[in-house]
């Protein structure tokens, strides 16, 4: 199940290793993001060394800011967290300018923001002036990357190789579950999902996934996707964004909560959310505080996660260190 070992740079963008989503890396280049997270946290060295990244939240955060500005700490570098205000990305200034001015004073620009289209348009704006500065998504409406180095790590952590583990995904099939999805394609994890009607993947995804090397399943009955799994996810019924449709997507999710008696048919299974939870909609209390809960190991790997991920960015392969050849002079 295993996708396609594509070279960063493969698509036509060069070799700047952005991460947009999980597929801007190849299956090896995860594996090697996924081993710099799972090492000490001065294996990588400071890679940084003094320099700066740019942190820029359109959208507020918790684990994100939190785990971004330590992760760059641990790499020797000085984190600059920047609220969307503050930039006005097309307000008061393009994306594209945005991105050309962080680069100026940073090594690696990261962003939370509304629209994944913003990302592109940096990243593209970086590349066509020869701008040699990664974009990282730190979330978008479409994809959130760094959650699912995380997710997997955990599962590393838990069951060690992951191949042909079974992860069933109950609730909205959004941008957690899109990212998600392409990185269980990529290291041969089955993943089935749960959805209502009208709220299950797009299409487009389920091909995005397939050609990665992932077999999408998809069910409207949560018993039938978590039955015999390894790992229940879920997330939040209404995402940001999405309040004006909170009571909409309530009634539609009623029956999709990760409780005990879901558990019941896959009595082994570790218990996964992102976070923030919402006790009594998307899993029950006593399942996120129970013993089979790993929600808090997620939590706490997104930092390590992050560092993997920024120690990539900056050229640290699986052994740790960032070679002489594969650091762009910034």
């Amino acid at each position: 199940m295993n996708g396609p070992d594509r070279s960063p740079g493969a698509s036509g963008r060069g070799t700047t290793r952005h991460v947009l989503d999980v597929d801007d890396l190849s299956c090896a280049d995860l594996r090697a993001v996924l081993d710099l997270a799972a090492a000490p946290p001065d294996a990588a060295g400071p890679v940084l060394d003094g320099r700066g990244v740019a942190l820029v939240f359109e959208r507020p955060s918790a684990r994100t800011r939190n785990a971004s500005e330590m992760a760059v700490v641990a790499l020797g570098g000085h984190p600059i967290a920047i609220r969307g205000d503050e930039v006005g990305i097309d307000r008061r200034e393009t994306a594209e300018d945005v991105a050309r001015t962080l680069a100026c004073y940073h090594a690696v620009i990261c962003a939370r923001v509304a629209d994944h289209g913003t990302l592109t348009r940096m990243r593209a704006a970086l590349d066509a002036a020869g701008v040699a500065v990664p974009v990282v998504n730190l979330l978008s409406d479409r994809a959130h990357p760094c959650q699912a180095v995380a997710d997997l790590l955990t599962l590393r952590q838990r069951f060690g190789d992951l191949a042909g583990r079974t992860l069933a995904y109950v609730g909205d099939a959004n941008n957690v579950w899109r990212s998600l999805a392409l990185a269980c394609a990529m290291v041969g994890v089955r993943l089935r999902t749960a959805a209502p009607d009208g709220y299950g993947p797009d299409p487009d995804d389920v091909a995005l996934v397939t050609e990665a090397g992932g077999d999408v399943e998809v069910s409207t009955v949560p018993a039938e996707a978590v039955a015999g799994a390894d790992a229940v996810y879920t997330d939040v019924w209404v995402s940001m964004g999405e309040e004006d449709e909170a009571e909409q997507r309530r009634r539609a999710f009623m029956g999709f909560t990760v409780d005990r008696d879901l558990l019941a048919v896959a009595p082994d299974a570790l218990v996964m959310h992102c976070l923030p939870a919402h006790r009594g909609e998307e899993i029950a209390a006593d399942v996120l505080e129970g013993p089979r809960s790993v929600v808090w190991q997620q939590a706490a790997n997104r930092m390590h996660a992050m560092r993997g991920l920024l120690a990539w960015t900056m050229g640290a392969g699986p052994d740790g260190a960032a070679g002489a050849a594969d650091r762009v002079d910034r």
